[in-house]
């Protein structure tokens, strides 16, 4: 690269990383770096966002992630992972009508006890 272009990505750099020519193309050349493996890492990180948030959704209504999904695979429901999670934060009702398709889909949801919910807890300070 030249030594212009060099420079300007290393605006912003602490130390001479952003002004000496040597230091700062090893820098801007590890940060290229970073920025490559990052892009790729980012994907994963949301992918595994996505199925937490699911995960959490369809446990509310006493099934786990891997029965749901595969309930919706038997029912041909091909929505992905994304609108699902978005679905189980911002719709609940929606969410809840499509856990009940893969629960009736697939036999081993419908084994799963539901969670209770305690009632007349109350807390004393």
């Amino acid at each position: 690269m030249h030594k212009d272009r060099i420079l300007k990505l290393a605006k912003g750099f602490r130390g001479r990383a952003k002004n000496c020519i040597r230091i700062a193309r090893e820098r801007v050349e590890k940060a290229l770096q970073y920025s490559y493996r990052d892009r790729r890492n980012k994907k994963r990180d949301m992918r595994s966002l996505w199925i937490q948030r699911i995960n959490a959704g369809t446990r509310q209504h006493g099934v786990n992630y891997g029965n749901f999904m595969h309930g919706l695979m038997k029912e041909n429901i091909q929505l992905n992972r994304k609108v699902l999670s978005e679905l189980s934060m911002h719709e609940p009702y929606s969410f809840k009508a499509l856990v009940d398709i893969s629960r009736n889909a697939f036999p081993g949801n419908k084994n799963v006890v539901l969670p209770s919910k305690k009632e007349g807890i109350s807390i004393v300070l």
